[in-house]
């Protein structure tokens, strides 16, 4: 019909097989010349597209598969995500489901960074090809990204099945690679997630599911979690916590500062004051920071949070010394959580603070648990020795329940030692708590460190650690945390 019209030349393609064995693609179009005196013929025109329709599939491939590591990427997978649970209307008898694994590698961001991009390219693509050999040949391995990875499994009749799917590539993944002479451990975070086309919504809720899942791994140190409707009503409340606390910080009105005093035990005289940030929720009252603070950590919100903390702690401690020559002056603790001790610009954001304020380095100690403070020794210690050429004294707080051999303490460029206070409940109890915290005491002092012990809730723990040689007290027994506003009358007391 095309060449009875001669305005049209309709293009038809064609495969034919090359007597070499390699198949050729071929284009032909057709032009009807009949009235043309010159011709009068049906004229065909073919030309070889073989190269062509290669590059056309050199382009299909790329679009749909992981340019590092050849796998299928998430458009490729949602893809068949979405078909496999379509054949599960089919299936009839013993219902059959569809299996997802979320991984993610725990470590590969410390391998990135200390060997470099290719190196961690090059990881990432023998993670791929070996956790394709332990998968069946209708399952889809599929990269999402960074260090992502995402495995479908069709068919399963069991969630058990899935399990050991997931069994098999933390097995796979315990050898170690061997890349440029050196041996490479990764270990992965698996979540699983399982549906049918009757209860499940969406490819994307499943997908959505099976990533709460690896979260819930990471975070409870598991290699692999089945999904559970609990993660999401979880996954829903910390949503809801991270707008609040981005509002909280916004406002500039519903964090406070409370101060909880630090007793001299020897002379029974007011020496510092640490600083703790309580949350003035508007529905749910004065948060303690254990209610939110693990979330602003997550979230980094903990950054600009702490911050805020710093600057009122500093300015406070500066205005109580400028009101009233009478008080001493005081020492403000302030908490440094791992997230704040790991930005590059926390020397800075001190410093500014300091300068602003104009309260004095050597009255500002900065408290970071034990073992945050040991990772960092055993790490990139910049920061720490950034705070110490301003001249801010360190701290160690909860010393003791990170269980670090006491070797440490002649590396820890420390000036204080916080001891936990659940070595202080057996003082006088407990022969090994006492035997514990007296050689502490001892210790600090060889090495040149003061010791403030945490915890202290009654008159009998704090004369014992007077008879110890204790520096410094902190808990109920001197003081709850204050106000801002009751400091003044405290020390006036």
């Amino acid at each position: 019909e095309g060449l009875a019209n001669p305005e049209l030349h309709p293009a038809t393609e064609y495969r034919f097989r090359h007597k070499d064995g390699s198949c050729r693609y071929v284009e032909s179009v057709g032009s009807n010349l009949l009235d043309d005196p010159d011709v009068g013929e049906l004229v065909v025109n073919s030309r070889d597209i073989t190269e062509r329709k290669r590059a056309e599939e050199r382009l299909q491939h790329q679009a749909f598969h992981d340019l590092l590591t050849d796998l299928p990427n998430r458009q490729l997978f949602m893809d068949r995500l979405k078909q496999a649970l379509r054949r599960t209307k089919r299936r009839r008898g013993r219902k059959k489901k569809v299996g997802v694994l979320f991984m993610d590698l725990d470590n590969f961001k410390v391998i990135n960074d200390s060997l470099g991009h290719e190196v961690g390219d090059r990881l990432l693509v023998v993670v791929g090809e070996r956790i394709r050999g332990f998968l069946r040949p209708e399952d889809t391995l599929a990269r999402f990204g960074g260090d992502e990875f995402t495995v479908l499994i069709d068919k399963v009749e069991d969630p058990a099945d899935a399990v050991r799917v997931a069994q098999r590539i933390i097995e796979a993944l315990r050898v170690p690679f061997i890349i440029e002479g050196r041996e490479l451990f990764v270990k992965p975070s698996i979540g699983i997630s399982l549906g049918e086309a009757r209860t499940t919504s969406s490819p994307e809720e499943l997908l959505r599911n099976a990533d709460m899942a690896m979260y819930q791994a990471k975070k409870e140190g598991l290699g692999y979690q089945v999904f559970e409707p609990v993660m999401y009503e979880q996954a829903l409340r910390r949503l809801r916590l991270d707008n609040e606390l981005q509002r909280a910080i916004e406002s500039e009105e519903e964090f406070v500062v409370h101060y909880q005093p630090i007793i001299n035990v020897q002379t029974e005289e007011t020496w510092g004051m640490e600083a703790l940030v309580r949350w003035q929720h508007p529905e749910r009252g004065l948060l303690n920071p254990d209610e939110f603070i693990p979330a602003a950590e997550e979230s980094g919100l903990v950054i600009p949070m702490g911050e805020r903390v710093l600057e009122e702690a500093c300015r406070q401690g500066q205005r109580w010394q400028k009101e009233d020559f009478r008080i001493p002056p005081l020492f403000v603790f302030v908490n440094l959580s791992a997230r704040q001790l790991s930005h590059p610009d926390l020397v800075k954001t001190v410093e500014q603070v300091l300068r602003e304020t104009g309260f004095e380095a050597s009255r500002l100690s900065l408290d970071i648990t034990e073992t945050i403070y040991i990772k960092v020794l055993e790490g990139n210690t910049a920061a720490l020795d950034g705070l110490k050429r301003l001249g801010v004294c360190i701290s160690i707080d909860d010393f003791g329940v990170g269980y670090s051999s006491l070797a440490y303490l002649k590396r820890l460029p420390a000036d204080v030692l916080k001891m936990d206070k659940s070595f202080i409940e057996g003082i006088g109890v407990d022969e090994e708590d006492t035997a514990i915290v007296r050689m502490i005491i001892d210790l600090a002092h060889t090495l040149g460190m003061k010791v403030i012990a945490e915890g202290v809730e009654s008159e009998g723990q704090a004369e014992q650690l007077k008879e110890m040689g204790c520096d410094f007290g902190q808990g109920y027994y001197f003081a709850r945390p204050l106000p801002s506003e009751a400091v003044p009358k405290f020390l006036a007391q």
